[in-house]
């Protein structure tokens, strides 16, 4: 694989990572929301509608969680995705200087 491949690779790596912690934050911010309509339906006394806002914001806690964890993953796997282009290009830029002994 080419160094320019790598470093497209690598580029669309740090994209996704990111995108998964804007839609982490947006889970955060969707659970926020949730457990204030949870507080409203308990002090209205409708403990129905109370019950699926509190699993609505259980779902939206562990789907940030979900978000979190692949976003780490990624961000380990573009950190070794980008050593190996820095290895490269030392290798490349050494075999280059062997030519001129």
């Amino acid at each position: 694989m080419s160094t320019a491949q790598m470093e497209k690779h690598l580029f669309n790596l740090k994209f996704a990572a990111k995108e998964l912690d804007r839609s982490s934050k947006k889970c955060d911010k969707e659970e926020r929301v949730e457990k204030e309509k949870l507080k409203k339906s308990i002090q209205k006394n409708n403990l129905e509608v109370a019950r699926i806002h509190a699993e609505n914001a259980i779902r939206q806690k562990n789907q940030s969680l979900n978000f979190l964890r692949m976003s780490a993953r990624i961000d380990a796997v573009s950190s070794r995705v980008q050593s190996a282009v820095a290895t490269k290009k030392v290798t490349q830029s050494m075999a280059g200087m062997s030519s001129f002994s």
